[in-house]
């Protein structure tokens, strides 16, 4: 059974990185920054199967949990933003009209560009942006010694076998059912942010990545001062 997770603040899930945080003398100074992370799923025996990252204990954010390949915006990505083409950027510039990456001018190419690169320096595989959709818009809530504006995106990555574990930000990078990895935070063998909670529980209600990508998604940025329907 997936356990109910609390309000933000008193969960677990919140506390899944305390090692790595530093007291933070003025949380209002701590900036918000732009970021980028990519769901590859894949269908399995079991159901759905995502790409994971298992972050090694030392580092200065999200030390010790699991996450999906990504990172923050580079200034190498807004200059290779313009060569960015899908065949619908309405699409994306609907998916985030929510967000404050609509008030970049183009910020929309800028969040592909940063998910291509992330991706194939993390794990080898380069991804088609015509596949990737837009999915979640979570920030980082106050008071944490980094803080993150992210742009989460699904991918049917069944064609991308290159995926590998190659970052030295994690110890491991495998392909797990969905099932698997909720049933290992429920029994507390693994640590997940709320983030990835909240959305690997989403994708449990899906068979397979078709349906997740032919999904009609509507995007509710999740933000501390308005948390929106996700806690």
């Amino acid at each position: 059974m997936i356990r109910n997770i609390s309000p933000e603040g008193s969960d677990r899930s919140d506390l899944a990185d305390s090692s790595s945080r530093p007291d933070v003398a003025d949380p209002s100074a701590v900036p918000i920054r732009p970021a980028v992370s990519v769901l590859m799923l894949r269908d399995g025996d079991t159901g759905l199967e995502v790409f994971v990252q298992h972050r090694v204990s030392t580092m200065d954010f999200a030390a010790g949990v699991v996450v999906f390949p990504g990172g923050r915006v580079d200034p190498i990505d807004e200059q290779t933003a313009a060569s960015i083409a899908v065949p619908d950027p309405q699409t994306h510039q609907g998916a985030w009209k929510d967000s404050t990456i609509a008030e970049v001018a183009e910020g929309w190419r800028i969040l592909l560009a940063t998910a291509v690169r992330e991706v194939e320096e993390e794990t080898g595989a380069v991804l088609d942006t015509a596949g990737l959709k837009p999915w979640a818009n979570w920030v980082t809530p106050a008071g944490r010694p980094r803080r993150f504006d992210t742009y989460f995106y699904v991918v049917s990555a069944g064609d991308l076998e290159s995926a590998r574990h190659q970052t030295t930000e994690a110890h491991s990078s495998e392909w797990m059912s969905v099932g698997e990895i909720l049933t290992a935070e429920t029994e507390e063998r693994l640590k997940l942010m709320r983030p990835t909670l909240v959305l690997l529980r989403e994708l449990a209600a899906f068979k397979t990545v078709a349906e997740v990508v032919g999904f009609d998604r509507t995007i509710d940025p999740v933000r501390p001062e308005f948390p929106g329907r996700h806690g």
